[in-house]
């Protein structure tokens, strides 16, 4: 039987034109660090051509030889830079710092992800095999919504999320902004793209 990772977790759906406040659990990923345009820059092109292959190659290998089947998850992405506003107003991204991230089931351990690593060098064209790792991520509490829509139109709903509905609430703004890309881009309209926009926040006084 397919697990289905989003189910599990309970935070990767959010409805459009709303923003609800949620608790993220500790999750594993792969990740991938970089810097710049994700249009452009040719770190973000090597990540993508790397993340995939291992998250699938993990897939197979946990089908295969553990027993246990699951739903290749979606891409994720955070996305920071020193000024915030670099996301809003400004959406200048080659000041954008970002980390690829695929979730991958708890019971993917480190001698797994090596395995699988090693495979997928023997192979080749992965060229930012060096820079993946597996790594635990614990958000916590978190404000998020459904954007529908091009990515480049995402600055009001992100406007409105960090400076109204964030303060208005008594929450403060305490990690990276987080996106999960539910439409793949390359079979999506852009006006149809749907991606979760996610906001780390802690309560005022906390």
């Amino acid at each position: 039987m397919k697990i289905d990772l989003k189910k599990q977790s309970g935070t990767y759906t959010a409805v459009r034109g709303r923003f609800s406040v949620v608790t993220v659990p500790e999750l594993q990923f792969l990740m991938i660090d970089g810097h710049g345009d994700p249009n452009t820059s040719r770190a973000y092109e090597d990540a993508l051509k790397t993340i995939y292959p291992v998250a699938y190659k993990l897939k197979f290998f946990s089908k295969g030889e553990l027993g246990r089947d699951y739903s290749v998850m979606p891409l994720e992405a955070l996305w920071w830079a020193d000024d915030m506003d670099s996301f809003t107003a400004a959406r200048d991204k080659s000041r954008w710092d970002w980390t690829l991230m695929n979730m991958v089931p708890d019971w993917i351990t480190c001698e797994h992800f090596e395995t699988v690593v090693d495979a997928v060098g023997r192979k080749g064209g992965a060229p930012a095999l060096d820079a993946v790792r597996l790594e635990r991520f614990d958000e916590g509490l978190s404000v998020q919504t459904l954007h529908v829509g091009s990515y480049d139109d995402e600055a009001p709903v992100l406007d409105e999320m960090h400076h109204r509905f964030i303060p208005d609430n008594s929450l403060r703004m305490t990690g990276k902004h987080h996106e999960v890309y539910l439409s793949d881009p390359r079979r999506t309209a852009p006006d149809k793209l749907k991606t979760l926009l996610r906001q780390p926040v802690a309560r005022i006084g906390q």
